[in-house]
């Protein structure tokens, strides 16, 4: 069977192949001493809060599972909108907003709608490779440009204007981003939007984790500088609904046809059940939930990043959100007589039975050297894997 060159194209994500060798492991250790502790996917351990189980549960007993409107239920737009303006202080009208099956399904849709064949999207390496895929199936390019820790791994005006040539069609960026857990400085980034802008650009900017911000010099969405920036956001991270398959995007008026008929086309609409529930995430009772954990997160990364630091796992760039550890592991790897962070993650998965993910998802910027803890797993579970790394490593 011939398979298209788009398809040769997508990388395997292996931060799921990983998952796949340590949960067939975890099968054979599950009841030893040492079970599988799981630190390498970015899933909260919290699921979603009580009123919006019960939501999902009525809609399902009423009856409320039909299609909705491509753009999404309108009293939950108006819910998305209302955030915004509560949290942070910005108006976002809900007829600009679009929901959808997921962050994924916005990232698709966005590029879709933007790119024509050939055209190039510049984005800091290291980052999600998801995002660099989706480009990829929409027939551009996502051209890596290598970040640095004192860059805080995030793109800069001056590197923007460097790399965009005629091919450029704009950049996508990641804010707090995905794997350093660190954001772009409010003031950069207006630099950078506006080298897009004087290039005829879109600036795009996944804000999945804004809401799991916990500095307030980063913690602001990018639609307070401009109407024409592109945020894509999700219920997964923040909301903690990852299997619930639902997110949203704030587009310039314009694009909200299009991308209403794109959507109409390839999905019909978000998980009708998931909307219904998603209405009460924005109840005070679910959002006083929400802040609380995000507090629990914050104190779960004070007590992780210094515990690896210690152990000889420095992370260059403590996280100002997020949920992860960018850890440089080469003197770990040369304690355990491996090289490089493909062998040390799998090392520790055979070693010390802990999951982690390997730097080589991530992009080609010195990531053969990073592997990538997800902090988003219980106290209990971090200081247990803190200790089998104490023992591993000394």
């Amino acid at each position: 069977m011939k398979i298209s060159s788009r398809a040769q194209r997508i990388e395997p994500f292996y931060v799921m192949e990983v998952a796949k060798a340590a949960h067939a492991l975890a099968a054979e250790v599950a009841h030893s001493q040492q079970p599988m502790v799981f630190l390498n996917i970015g899933e909260p351990d919290f699921t979603a809060p009580p009123l919006v189980q019960e939501a999902g549960l009525r809609a399902i007993r009423d009856g409320r599972t039909q299609y909705t409107p491509s753009l999404g239920l309108d009293a939950l737009r108006e819910r998305i909108s209302g955030w915004y303006a509560q949290r942070f202080g910005v108006a976002v009208p809900a007829r600009r907003i679009v929901v959808t099956a997921g962050a994924s399904a916005a990232l698709q849709l966005a590029c879709l709608a933007l790119l024509d064949p050939g055209d190039e999207v510049l984005m800091p390496d290291p980052s999600y490779p998801c995002n660099r895929h989706f480009v990829s199936a929409a027939e551009g390019r996502a051209v890596l440009i290598p970040t640095t820790a004192a860059e805080r791994y995030q793109l800069s005006a001056d590197k923007v204007r460097a790399a965009w040539n005629e091919r450029t069609r704009g950049v996508l960026l990641a804010s707090p981003s995905n794997p350093t857990g660190t954001s772009i400085a409010p003031d950069e980034l207006r630099r950078i939007h506006g080298v897009v802008q004087e290039h005829g650009g879109i600036t795009l900017i996944d804000e999945i984790y804004l809401g799991l911000s916990h500095d307030d010099a980063f913690g602001q969405t990018a639609l307070a500088i401009d109407d024409n920036i592109i945020s894509i956001n999700s219920f997964s991270k923040y909301f903690n609904m990852t299997g619930w398959r639902l997110g949203w995007m704030v587009v310039p008026e314009v694009l909200v046809p299009v991308v209403e008929r794109l959507a109409q086309n390839l999905f019909i609409c978000a998980n009708t059940v998931s909307q219904h529930a998603a209405l009460a995430c924005f109840e005070p009772e679910s959002l006083q939930e929400y802040e609380h954990r995000r507090a629990q997160f914050k104190e779960r990364r004070d007590y992780f990043i210094p515990a690896l630091e210690s152990l000889g796992l420095p992370v260059p760039v403590v996280p100002d959100g997020a949920f992860y550890a960018w850890a440089d592991c080469t003197d770990a790897a040369h304690k355990l007589g491996v090289r490089g962070s493909w062998d040390f993650a799998y090392a520790l998965m055979q070693r010390a039975h802990l999951a982690i993910t390997p730097g080589r998802d991530f992009g080609n910027a010195e990531t053969q050297r990073f592997v990538r803890f997800s902090t988003a797993n219980s106290m209990a579970q971090l200081q247990e894997s803190v200790a089998r790394l104490r023992a591993l490593l000394g």
